[in-house]
């Protein structure tokens, strides 16, 4: 199991590291949209994340 969430980890910070290397101006902008939200829709965007995550785990476990 540990070996699960170490490639989960790695697989994820890939993931994170692409739109700031690939896109760093729209991955700025994007950030400085972000900042402007309050904090209930922050904790909306991170629960959706979150819920489409579990959803996608169970369907391709």
């Amino acid at each position: 199991m540990t070996e699960s969430l170490l490639l989960a980890f790695a697989l994820m910070l890939i993931l994170e590291g692409l739109m700031p290397f690939l896109m760093p101006s729209a991955w700025r902008e994007t950030f400085k949209r972000l900042i402007q939200f309050s904090d209930g829709q922050i904790r909306f965007v991170g629960l959706t994340s979150m819920i489409v995550g579990l959803i996608l785990l169970m369907v391709f476990k």
